[in-house]
């Protein structure tokens, strides 16, 4: 299958992207996503992987690896080792193609329409769509009377990222207020409320809106990097909002770009 240009996605999408390439045994030296720069390598196992590491930045993936089996092929949702919110699955879409994509190109124009049109998008029950990693099956297709428009039936392999209340990931604040502060981890964005806030930490107003502790010795404001932990999620039809807190071990500020 052959992939658009990478500057035709948006940077949420472009390691699954290079997975999707490596999945095609292309070789890759580096894979940046989101102001992280991450190395597949192959593992010594029966079952080759691509291992992403050096995670420094915001990412859904666990901070230590994560593992995307090459060969899914039985599993109907395959979950990627150690980032449990990634998930190798088939879907099916039909596809309406006008009549001037016809023609000995007609395999790729499809690909490349069904690429523009279910990558970035989110649905309740499947997450976001991150990637399509292959073409299964296209079936015949049906033409529409009076346009000339042909339906064609697409079998598609596709990554999905879709998070799981009691999941841990980092995320980067957005946006800070007296009622708590707002953070994104990839597509997600996540809500953490006052009261999911440590105790010792109080809101400081002013131009840069804050969260403070009583010494000043971590701050909590917009860029800044947090550990948390999602406790609950709201699905809607095309959107997915969660609930997270950092009032527990090993949970709060990462990074604070501030300090640096």
């Amino acid at each position: 299958m052959s992939l658009p240009p990478k500057h035709c996605f948006s940077k949420t999408q472009i390691l699954i992207l290079e997975i999707a390439e490596y999945l095609c045994h292309r070789e890759l030296e580096k894979v940046s996503f989101l102001g992280m720069e991450m190395e597949p390598r192959l593992t010594s196992s029966s079952s080759p992987c691509l291992t992403l590491l050096s995670a420094r930045r915001l990412s859904p993936f666990s901070a230590t690896a994560a593992s995307l089996p090459l060969c899914p092929a039985a599993a109907a949702s395959l979950p990627v080792q150690g980032a449990t919110m990634f998930f190798h699955i088939v879907l099916e879409r039909n596809m309406q193609l006008h009549p001037r994509h016809f023609g000995r190109n007609l395999r790729e124009n499809l690909v490349s329409k069904l690429m523009k049109d279910v990558e970035g998008t989110c649905s309740g029950r499947h997450g976001f769509v991150v990637a399509i990693t292959g073409i299964e099956n296209i079936g015949k297709g049906l033409i529409s009377d009076g346009t000339g428009f042909v339906t064609f039936p697409v079998k598609y392999q596709c990554v999905v990222f879709r998070p799981f209340k009691g999941e841990i990931l980092e995320a980067i604040v957005t946006m800070v207020n007296k009622m708590g502060f707002f953070a994104e981890a990839g597509p997600v964005q996540i809500f953490v409320s006052n009261h999911l806030i440590p105790d010792d930490m109080e809101f400081q107003s002013g131009d840069m809106p804050n969260y403070t502790t009583s010494d000043g010795s971590v701050k909590i404001q917009k860029d800044s990097e947090v550990r948390l932990k999602i406790i609950g999620t709201r699905v809607d039809a095309t959107e997915i909002f969660c609930i997270g807190t950092i009032k527990d071990d090993f949970l709060g500020v990462i990074n604070d770009p501030a300090a640096a």
